[in-house]
């Protein structure tokens, strides 16, 4: 999954990075609203986690711009604050949850696992195409009825063509979805990562199609 981070505290930022990354997940952090909003123009992300206390202004202005906007991108919001009246106001403006600062690690990780689980709904926990089962909660694969063991980006690259069959995506747009800002990568990566996927998928039904200058397709019998 790919997550926006939107803190100005550069330790805690540095530390809930660094715990989400343990989890497999591409974390983009914002500092200030103005960054904020200029990744979710240009991002497109699985989760939220939104700071109130900004330098340039209130994390719920960002929240309420949000949902103004109509997208339905899970909200996590951290807060020091922690009247009761407070965290009814962030839920009312679309907030999925909230958890109060300090916050435990593991408590964070658990709260962002509920929201996506929610997000997903408990009937499509699992989904089948053809021959391929794909549990994207759990990170269970079975190809022909045997498990197979992805890494976290093969996870990811899988999950994105797996949620939209058919659909061309090209190569940045695979780069975008699959690594931060930050990391210096090229286009060529995601062939690596193709290929590797490619090789799971050996003697199902499921097959990458290369579309030349275009991306990349999932395309199943």
């Amino acid at each position: 999954m790919k997550f926006l981070l939107v803190e100005d505290n550069p330790d805690l930022a540095a530390a809930v990075c660094a715990r989400l990354q343990l989890d497999g997940h591409t974390i983009d952090h914002a500092g200030t609203i103005s960054d904020a909003i200029a990744f979710s123009e240009i991002g497109d992300y699985d989760l939220i986690l939104l700071d109130i206390m900004l330098p340039d202004g209130d994390g719920r202005s960002f929240l309420k711009q949000h949902r103004d906007q109509k997208r339905d991108t899970p909200v996590i919001v951290l807060t020091a604050r922690s009247q009761v009246s407070d965290r009814i106001s962030m839920l009312d403006l679309g907030a999925d949850d909230y958890v109060t600062k300090p916050f435990d690690h593991e408590e964070l990780q658990a709260r962002c696992r509920a929201v996506l689980r929610r997000k997903a709904g408990a009937a499509q926990t699992v989904l089948q195409l053809a021959d391929v089962t794909f549990n994207p909660v759990a990170g269970h694969v079975t190809v022909c009825g045997k498990a197979v063991s992805l890494r976290n980006r093969e996870l990811r690259l899988l999950e994105l063509l797996f949620n939209a069959p058919g659909q061309i995506f090209p190569k940045q747009k695979l780069v975008d979805r699959l690594f931060s800002y930050d990391e210096d990568v090229s286009a060529n990566a995601i062939e690596v990562y193709i290929a590797r996927l490619r090789k799971h998928l050996e003697g199902s039904a499921l097959k990458i199609t290369t579309l030349r200058g275009l991306g990349y397709r999932l395309d199943h019998g």
